[in-house]
C-alpha cells in the first residue's frame, strides 16, 4: 500500500471526507438542443456548438430548428450528424 493509499484509509477511518471523491453530481445543462427533434443540450461543456441559421436550414429544414441570437445552437450529436452531411457537400 503506497503513502496516498494509507492517507486516504486513515482519513476515511477519522470520518473526514473529501468534496471532490464523495458523491459526484452529474451535470445539469441550462441550453437545450435547437433541433426539434432532440432531447439534449448545447453546453459548451457538453461539446455543444452554434451553427448559422443557413447551414441549419441545409440539413433540419425551415421549421427543424428554433434560433437564439441569430444562431442555432446544437448538442454534440446533432453537430455532428451536419458535419456528416455538410462535408459530403464539399468538393473541391
Amino acid at each position: 500500500m503506497g503513502f496516498k493509499a494509507k492517507a486516504r484509509k486513515h482519513k476515511s477511518d477519522a470520518g473526514e471526507t473529501n468534496d471532490a471523491t464523495s458523491k459526484k453530481t452529474k451535470k445539469e445543462g441550462e441550453i437545450p438542443c435547437g433541433v426539434n427533434t432532440c432531447d439534449k443540450f448545447a453546453d459548451k461543456s457538453f461539446g455543444g456548438r452554434s451553427l448559422s441559421i443557413d447551414n441549419a436550414i441545409d440539413v433540419w429544414g425551415e421549421s427543424g430548428y428554433t434560433q437564439r441570437k441569430g444562431r442555432v445552437r446544437v448538442c454534440k450529436s446533432c453537430y455532428r450528424k451536419w458535419k456528416k452531411d455538410s462535408s459530403s457537400e464539399d468538393s473541391y
